[in-house]
Formats: structure tokens, sequence, C-alpha cells
């Protein structure tokens, strides 16, 4: 309802004559989830709501505000903290949980496996072997897949909802109980199957959904779980909470409650505040502490030492005493860093392509189709990343020398006991290991630390290929229908890349280099080129490897990373936000928008209903206030109104409670039975309307605008001339890109 701006991108004279049989407008094509076959940005759309990030302020609400004394600030205050509290240590527990039965699975598998294939390796029967690991792969992921089917929501990281979620997207059933037990107890038979997929994302995913519902005590899905309690029945307030859950999720995934803390601002909340911070901050530290708890309790009998900071732990970088020849990183290490930085944009553009193409095949190609060809598609994901697993360890490995981890000890044979309960001989004899096996029948988690810190080491060709199978397997996999997350597959190929690199300057220039310090190197490059972080992102690696010297080179290959890669697209969550259709609104405008003049855009008046009398008793397009669907239904539903022939004032008043009472499932406009109303029968809505909302003048600029809308979370923005007659209104849907470059397109062909 303002101009809007941006350059179309392509030629309007084609345009023209390819479109010339089209009736329907940009908006309409938008709002009913149709695209032009030419357009290849703008793919099938839903209608999705905003939510209620702005407060209304009508009656009901200043009641409560006027009996809110300090004790009662005080008791909210606390109960505030108790619940933030609660949720970290929820999330925490939730991140034990996963962890704890990835382990058993896979360590099961592996076990079996493994054994089998050495046993075959003399028989001959390596077959067998890869039918029982193919067998158990596909039992695991059936299961997670089958939990998606029954909540579509769970599948993928959520990460992309939840950013958008907390844009101000309302997204069906994506903080529900029933998408919580289907991400949870899916991503762990996912990542146990096989998969090249991560939990980390999906435990960002599971912290929201704790800090949305343990607020609220109780659940859709369960009828049953229901406690009346009064606090945080808004909106406003579960978007603090959820807030503080995906950083809860993050410190406990990685160990790093201050990075939680940063990507919680960095990618999610349009909103924020010092009392936030220091929340959000409070719950991500809770997190990590009931994680590392209990992990360093039941892992090694040490309850209270917290030695096991997050489900991913990326080990101490240190030289061995004694070594003089040995740095972790030199100012002359910075000029590949900043290479590897470019090459790391270059290869997470190409994964976000061909990742975007394939989920435009799965939207166009699978999802129409019936339930089961999703779980044939995740079941043939899995057969063929299983057949990948074994052909390469058994084929294309190379078998290397061990070498010991001690280096006080010149033994060869003598090795470190952890290295020794990783390591894998697939056909190799004689103190020699395969080290394709090792990276491959490893959990993720064990292959990085491996890369970035086992002496021994791994042929460039092994590396080579390790990536290029990785890379694909895992563009593959990510779209999926199971739970899966890209943060450890993205570490685990950038790793194998820096450690190729470390060894090509070893070998072939003889420089003094620390191998690990590359490989970490290597996967922040690749990680930041596919998700396009920097701030959130350079703390979580400092973080996690608990080396601050590691800062700068860091910082400096995410940002060349990001550079490099938004060069050619965005990252990997906004392009599935993008795809999906959800009205995301960024930071900040396009620069194109500050270059049109606005306008006003009037809709036709509509002549009032002949039956209908009472409108000529307001001035036409008079702007009062506003009122949400959700409150009128609710007046309607408990009948507050009263006959024309009486007051006003006989008619009855419903407190802030009973107006909050059913959130967030509020009665649908179409539980309403109209032939129970009487049409004679007059709503005053005066107490309940919000009589002074945000507005703007038609001459605002649409920049102005934009930040309005998105700085205070508001869910419409009536546009208001001078004389207080009402023009327009603005939504979150008229503020997209897509909407708004489809306006502009409109304008050049209609003139």
């Amino acid at each position: 309802l303002l101009k809007m701006m941006a350059c179309c991108g392509g030629c309007l004279c084609c345009q023209c004559c390819c479109n010339e049989g089209e009736t329907r407008t940009p908006e309409e094509l938008t709002i009913l989830g149709e695209t032009r076959e030419d357009e290849d940005e703008i793919l099938p759309r839903k209608d999705y709501e905003s939510l209620d990030y702005d407060r209304c302020i009508n009656e009901p609400l200043l009641e409560v505000l006027e009996g809110l004394d300090k004790k009662k600030a005080r008791r909210y205050e606390a109960i505030k903290w108790i619940l933030v509290f609660a949720i970290g240590v929820s999330t925490g527990l939730t991140g034990l949980f996963v962890d704890f039965f990835v382990r058993l699975f896979t360590q099961l598998k592996f076990s079996l496996v493994g054994q089998s294939v050495e046993e075959c390796s003399e028989n001959g029967c390596l077959a067998l072997s890869l039918l029982e690991l193919l067998a158990l792969n596909m039992v695991f992921v059936f299961i997670s897949s089958v939990l998606v089917l029954i909540e579509p929501v769970a599948a993928g990281s959520g990460i992309s909802e939840i950013k958008s979620y907390l844009n101000g997207v309302k997204i069906p059933g994506i903080v529900r109980l029933r998408t919580f037990i289907c991400k949870v107890t899916g991503v762990l038979f996912a990542v146990a199957g096989g998969l090249f997929v991560g939990k980390e994302g999906p435990m960002i995913h599971s912290g929201a959904i704790v800090g949305a519902g343990l607020p609220q005590f109780q659940s859709i899905t369960f009828k049953k779980i229901r406690f009346h309690f009064p606090y945080f029945r808004s909106d406003r307030d579960k978007r603090d909470f959820v807030s503080a859950g995906a950083a809860a999720g993050v410190a406990a995934a990685f160990g790093a409650p201050i990075g939680g803390t940063l990507f919680s601002l960095e990618e999610g909340s349009s909103f924020w505040n010092q009392a936030l911070t220091w929340k959000v901050l409070f719950c991500s530290m809770s997190a990590t502490f009931t994680l590392n708890f209990f992990r360093s309790g039941i892992n090694f009998n040490k309850w209270g030492s917290f030695q096991l900071p997050g489900l991913l732990n990326f080990g101490e970088f240190k030289c061995v005493d004694g070594d003089k020849m040995c740095h972790l990183w030199t100012a002359v290490d910075l000029a590949f860093f900043v290479l590897m930085g470019v090459a790391g944009g270059l290869l997470g553009a190409l994964f976000n392509c061909i990742n975007k193409r394939l989920a435009k095949y799965r939207m166009r190609n699978v999802h129409p189709k019936a339930r089961f060809i999703r779980l044939l598609e995740s079941l043939l994901v899995c057969m063929v990343t299983t057949l990948v697993i074994f052909v390469a360890s058994v084929t294309l490995g190379e078998c290397r020398d061990l070498v010991s981890t001690n280096n006080n000890t010149s033994t060869q044979g003598s090795v470190n006991e952890e290295v020794n309960s990783t390591i894998r001989r697939f056909f190799c004899y004689n103190n020699t290991y395969n080290d394709m096996a090792t990276l491959f029948f490893n959990p993720q988690e064990v292959a990085i630390h491996q890369l970035f810190h086992q002496n021994a080491t791994f042929s460039p060709v092994t590396l080579l290929l390790f990536f290029v199978l990785y890379f694909f397997m895992s563009c593959w996999t990510y779209g999926v229908s199971v739970p899966s997350g890209l943060f450890v597959p993205s570490l685990l190929c950038g790793a194998s890349l820096g450690r190729l690199v470390a060894n090509v300057l070893k070998i072939n220039f003889h420089m003094q280099i620390y191998s690990g310090t590359f490989a970490l190197i290597g996967a922040a490059a690749f990680l930041g080129g596919v998700v396009r972080m920097t701030i959130s992102l350079t703390v979580i690696l400092i973080e996690s490897t608990n080396e601050i010297t590691y800062g700068l080179p860091i910082m400096i290959t995410l940002m060349v990373a990001k550079w490099t890669g938004d060069f050619f697209n965005k990252g990997i969550y906004d392009i599935h936000i993008h795809l999906k259709g959800v009205p995301l609104l960024e930071w900040e405008t396009e620069v194109e928008m500050d270059k049109h003049v606005p306008y006003p855009n009037l809709y036709p008046d509509q002549s009032p209903s002949e039956e209908w009398t009472l409108e000529e008793r307001f001035r036409p397009l008079t702007f009062h206030g506003l009122i949400l669907r959700s409150q009128l239904v609710n007046l309607l539903i408990c009948g507050v109104c009263y006959a024309e022939n009486q007051s006003s004032a006989s008619q009855p008043r419903l407190s802030h409670s009973e107006m909050t009472e059913d959130y967030p499932r509020f009665p649908d406009i179409h539980d309403l039975d109209l032939a129970l109303l009487n049409p004679r029968m007059i709503v005053d809505v005066t107490p309940y309307m919000n009589p002074c909302p945000y507005t703007v003048s038609p001459n605002t600029c649409l920049s102005q605008v934009f930040n309005l809308f998105r700085t205070m979370g508001l869910r419409h923005l009536p546009v208001v001339n001078a004389v207080g007659e009402i023009v327009g209104i603005i939504t979150r849907h008229n503020l997209t890109h897509e909407f708004l470059v489809a306006k502009l397109r409109q304008h050049y062909i209609t003139i």
C-alpha cells in the first residue's frame, strides 16, 4: 500500500510477451500459492499469518497494569527467571537423551559390522557384512522417516522455521509437543542410521519448543496436560522464551553458552533488550551446566567434574611440550586462511545451489504425491549412503602406518588407547590402518576429532575422495523427510578439505604448520559458506576449541566465506525460508527501496449493507483503532453484546485473563454458528480495541515503514491521512521482497 521498490531483474519486453495471457495480479499469484513458469525466484507459497508481538493496549490490559504493584511485579519477574532456568535444564536433559541413545545405537552398529568385516576379510563374505549394515541403517531411517510422516514439520533442522517464528511468522505446529517428540526421537534414529546429518541443528529446534511450551503448562497434543497458569499468555512473552530455548539448544550442542546467546540474536529475534540478554545467557548456561554434569558423570563416572561441555567437543589444540618448531598458527598462515575462506564461500554457494534445486524438485515432484513416496526417498538415500560408506571404505582406502599420539613414546606400535578404539584396520595388517574406513566407520564427531588432532596421517587422495563423497551425499540428504542438521556434515566436509590443504603444504612446500589448525579453519570456511553466519559462529567455534587465539583467523575466514558466498546466493536457511514462501523480513531494507516515491493505494469504497444502518452513525473510513480477529471471535462466542434499545453499559465485560484464557489456540472464526447470532445485537468493541496503534502517513518512505514494522513486531500497520481517514493497511506480506518486485513489475507493465 506504498509504492514498491527494486529492480525486476529481467527484460520488461520479454516479460510482457511471455505474460500476455496472464490476467491475475502478482499478489493473487503469490497468495494463491502459484507461480509463473518463467519466474525462478517466486515459488509456491502459503498464506502465512503473523504473530501478535505488538502489545494490544486496551481496557482489560490497562486494568491489569493498574493493579500490578511492586510485589506482583517482583513475583512476575521471579517466575520468569525460574522458567528460564527450567527451560535450560530441560534442553540440557533433551541433549543428554539424544546423545545417550545415538552413542548406544552407533556403538552397537559399528561393533557388529566392524567385527563382521574383520572376520569376512579372511573368509570372503563381505556381502553379508554389507547386508547387516544396510539392514540396521534402513530400520533406523525407516523409524525416523515414519515419525516425520506423523508430524511433517519435524523434518529438517528446524532452524529456518524457528528463525521465521522469531521474525513474527506463525507456522502451524512448529512448537507443539508432538513436534518435539517426533523431532527428538527422529533425529537420534536418523544419525544412528548412518545418514550424513547432525543432531546439533534439531537441538536448536527442540530447545525452542521447550521454551514455547514449558511456560504454558498445557499441551494441544495431549489435552489432559492443562494447568491454570495465568502468566505469559501472549505471543510477545512466548517469543522471549523461544529465544532463550533456541540459545540453550546451541549451548547444549556445542558447549557454547555465549555463542548460543549471539546465535539467538543474530539469526533469530527481531526484538532485543538488555533484560532479555541476561535471561537468554542464563538459560544457555543452565543448559550447558546440566548436559556437562550428567555426561561427565555417565561417561567418566566423575560426577561434578564437568569434562564434556557439549554434544560436540573439538578437544584441546596445543603443541607437544618440547617441540619448539610447533606453532598453532602464524601471521603468514593468515594468507592461506583468506584463500580457504574464498574456497569455502565458493563451495558453500555451490552446495546451496545444488540443494536449492533438489528442494525445488522435491516440492514439485515428491511432496504433492502420497506420503509413502517421501518414505521411499529416505530409504533410497539411506541405501545409497550405506553403499558409498561400505564400498569406499573397502576399495578406496589406503593402508597407513599407525603413529603414536604420545610423542614421549618412541615405539611405533605403542599407540594411545583412544586412537586404538577409533581406528579401522579393514584389510590392513602389520600396524597399519585403513584411513578411509577410519573416517567413514566412526561417528561424525569422532571423525572430526581425528581430523583435528589425530597424529596419524590421511593420504591426500583419501581426503579428496572423502570430501567429494561427503559433499554430494550430505547435500542430497539435507531435505529428505527425516530430522536432520547441517552443522556437523559441513564441519566434517570443511575439516577434510583443510586437512588436505595442510598435507599439500607439508609435502610439497615443506612448511612447518599445525594440521589441526588448517582442519579447523577449513571447517569454519565451509560451514560459513553454507550458513553465512559470522559473529555467533565465531564465538561458537572459539568456545568449542577453548582457544581464544583462534578468534582472529576464524573471524577473518568466516567473513571472507560469507562475502564470497553472498556474491552468488543466500545462506542455506534463508534459501529454504524463501522456498517455503515464508514472508520473512530481513534486518534491513534493500537499497532500491529509497529510490521510489511512495503513493497510497486506495481500495474502492463499498456501500454499507441496507440491513446494517448502524454504520451511518460513524464517518466512513475514519480510523478509530484496531481489534484482532481472535478478539472479535472471542467476544461473539462469549455473547458480549447488547440490544439496540439498550445502553452499551449493559454489555457484559470480559477481563484480560478471560480474553487470553484459550491462548495459544483461540477459537476459530469457523467455530461460530452464525445462525445463533442475532444481527440486530450490537457489540461495543471500544473497551477491547487498541485505540492508539502505530500508524504511518501515505507519504512515509517505504524504508521507514519496513524498519518500523520489523522492529516493533507489528502485524498490521494502518495508513492514515492528515484528517484521520484510513487509506490502506500494510501487512507483512506487503513488505516481502517478492511482493514488492511483483508490484513494481506490474506497474512497469501497465504504463
